[in-house]
């Protein structure tokens, strides 16, 4: 059957289209995506400008309209931090299902977690052991830690690199002050939950899983995208704390000609490498894996195990009433 996900993230609004059936791999069918940093559409009391919504909805109705023409059976919709923690996020969310009738379901910081655990763990499988694995996004930071399917410890706070770059590093590019405050700011912010999963032993392998740390670790000479996702990829602490002082001193400009650095990414790749960095060092772990599957593939598998355990068209009881829209009534919505 074919699947989608439609992800409303802090840096990108992406819809996933994938073939997949129970107790298989899913495969990429295709994929509509577009930049939107929702993050830079807060007013200074936190709500989404209208400017910022009117982006969102026309975004909903063409990947509506593409899961449509793609024959998708299944859709999940979801957002995560930009608008969960907007002001006026509960309106965003009304406003989005009025004028294009997809609801989008509010993802807690635990929930994305726990999901992009839960694809991280089906990844790697169960010869890994525990598992720490860190995502990086554009208005959050996701951790978790566990030896089973979900982890034991799923926690999120406020570092994503979009929020960090636009509240901590205004100029290009950044002043060292600037940088010296926001590393503080970074560990100050870790330190309680670092406490926390450390009180719970140690892993045996630390996972990244986000755009971040793939740009970050293809700067620092890992294999490019183009290698495929079964060539391991690494990132270490050393190689992180040489490339967050460079970064440090490039303009957003300089940062495009790094390997793997798109324009919608350049200027928040300091903030992410400075959380990266911290996280390692405060984790007191030399290296990292690359993860190829994050928060989207885990909602993708949870939904083929409901199809074995629970039948069709459940919500998955582990991330909320996760809402299918028909893509029938989305496409009449759109011709409406």
């Amino acid at each position: 059957m074919r699947l989608g996900v439609l992800d409303i993230g802090s840096n990108t609004v992406h819809l996933l289209l994938v073939d997949a059936h129970p107790g298989a791999r899913p495969v990429a069918f295709a994929s509509h995506k577009r930049p939107l940093s929702l993050v830079q559409y807060l007013d200074d009391d936190g709500n989404i400008t209208d400017a910022g919504q009117h982006e969102l909805i026309e975004f909903v109705l063409e990947a509506w309209e593409f899961a449509a023409r793609h024959k998708a059976e299944d859709v999940l919709a979801f957002c995560t931090s930009a608008i969960r923690e907007a002001t006026n996020g509960p309106e965003v969310l009304e406003r989005v299902k009025f004028e294009t009738t997809v609801t989008l379901q509010e993802l807690t910081g635990s929930d994305e977690a726990s999901m992009t655990f839960f694809a991280v763990r089906r990844w790697y499988g169960w010869g890994a052991g525990p598992i720490l694995d860190l995502d990086i996004g554009g208005g959050s930071f996701e951790m978790a830690l566990g030896q089973d399917e979900l982890p034991e410890l799923a926690m999120s706070v406020p570092l994503g690199a979009s929020r960090l770059t636009r509240d901590w590093l205004p100029k290009d590019p950044p002043t060292a002050k600037s940088v010296k405050e926001l590393r503080s700011y970074i560990r100050s912010t870790l330190k309680p939950p670092v406490k926390e999963f450390k009180a719970l032993g140690r892993a045996n392998l630390v996972t990244g899983t986000s755009k971040t740390f793939r740009s970050l670790a293809r700067i620092a000479g890992a294999a490019p995208s183009g290698a495929g996702p079964y060539v391991k990829r690494e990132l270490h602490a050393t190689d992180l704390g040489l490339w967050a002082q460079r970064i440090s001193a490039m303009t957003v400009e300089d940062r495009l000609h790094l390997p793997g650095v798109s324009q919608a990414r350049a200027r928040q790749l300091l903030a992410g490498a400075l959380v990266a960095e911290a996280a390692l060092e405060m984790f007191e772990f030399p290296t990292m894996e690359i993860c190829p599957w994050a928060l989207r593939e885990g909602l993708i598998l949870r939904r083929l195990d409901q199809l074995v355990f629970d039948g069709p068209l459940k919500p998955a009881p582990h991330i909320g009433e996760l809402t299918r829209v028909s893509v029938d009534n989305a496409s009449r919505g759109l011709a409406s």
